[in-house]
């Protein structure tokens, strides 16, 4: 790994929320349940861990009762430039379904494209791209 990867707890839902990024992004999703781990301190088909690999990475978990999960105010997760401008549409498209959108994938006055948007499990998405010369 060669930079920080985003760690999510999901409150019950890491099954349907990294299969639904793996759909969104592909990649390779791997699944652990806490029966996997031999966790008691949960339902046994809670995920203890979860890792998504490909050209988005990430991963997630079932918090466990009393933990906290996934509350996002004042931080995006980024994708400026990270693929094709065909791409990046898709995605945000993909994202959007179930989601809301912050502010549309579009052409801004300084010249690039981006937009924002908040998926239907709660993290905020910057998707963009420069102009092709």
């Amino acid at each position: 790994m060669t930079a920080p990867q985003i760690y999510v707890s999901f409150p019950g839902t890491a099954r349907e929320a990294l299969t639904f990024y793996a759909e969104v992004f592909g990649g390779e999703l791997s699944l652990h349940s806490y029966k996997d781990f031999g966790r008691n301190d949960g339902p046994a088909d809670a995920i203890a861990h979860g890792v998504l690999r490909g050209v988005v990475a990430l991963g997630g978990s079932d918090a466990a009762k009393g933990e906290s999960s996934v509350r996002i105010e004042g931080l995006m997760l980024s994708l400026l430039g990270a693929a094709e401008p065909a791409v990046l549409h898709a995605w945000f498209d993909k994202l959007s379904d179930g989601g809301t959108i912050v502010d549309p994938l579009a052409p801004k006055p300084w010249g690039a494209s981006d937009g924002q948007v908040i998926d239907r499990h709660g993290l905020h998405w910057l998707i963009g791209y420069e102009p092709q010369p």
